[in-house]
């Protein structure tokens, strides 16, 4: 299939889904604040997010962005002008997660999913580190990259969905009972709100790395 190095990069991404990002905290940030589903469906949006990066990559769009800082700086700044958005709107809620996904559950999981796909796709960096990672692992003799740019992206996104499964239902075990009080729920509705204003500012500030 034109891999190299399989054992390397599956290590290597193991390496990459246990250490803390943006995407693992937002999914934590769903599941505390709203529940383990809201927190499945963020993951399977974020997954979303992941399989589209992995496309751009593949048909070469990525480049635009490593290539182009205006480019980079239009997707990271509308990506933390979402987060902001979702934080202030956390902050201004009346009513804490749990209540609210309850009142409005089908609409919420769309919303919470859309939420997670737009969150990964206007991040820059992901899909500049497909770009960047993916090619060490492909043999530079192999006639085409798709095909093994595509495998090392569906291996990728199975590892990911595994950890993302493993601490959305962490999560949600050491919260259930928290969340059930209306008082701690809209309280982590407010600290919900502030993760994401931070990450928000965290993606605002990241910086593109020129070769």
């Amino acid at each position: 299939m034109g891999i190299i190095h399989l054992e390397t990069f599956i290590l290597a991404v193991i390496i990459f889904a246990l250490t803390p990002g943006v995407d693992t905290i937002y999914i934590l940030n769903r599941t505390i604040s709203q529940g383990w589903k809201a927190g499945i469906y963020s993951s399977l949006g974020i997954l979303s997010g992941v399989l589209f990066h992995i496309t751009l990559a593949v048909l070469g769009l990525s480049i635009i962005l490593a290539e182009s800082a205006l480019a980079f700086s239009i997707v990271k700044y509308l990506g933390a002008a979402y987060l902001i958005y979702l934080g202030i709107m956390s902050l201004l809620s009346k009513k804490g997660g749990v209540t609210k996904l309850e009142a409005d559950k089908k609409d919420s999981m769309l919303k919470i999913y859309v939420s997670g796909v737009v969150t990964n796709v206007f991040n820059p960096k992901v899909a500049l580190f497909f770009l960047a990672f993916f090619p060490q692992f492909i043999d530079p003799n192999y006639k085409g990259i798709i095909n093994p740019f595509l495998s090392l992206g569906i291996i990728y996104i199975l590892i990911d969905l595994v950890w993302c499964v493993l601490i959305t239902f962490s999560a949600s075990f050491f919260t259930k009972k928290v969340l059930q009080n209306p008082k701690i729920s809209l309280w982590m509705s407010r600290v919900s709100g502030l993760v994401y204003i931070a990450l928000g500012i965290k993606i605002a500030l990241s910086k593109r790395i020129v070769q």
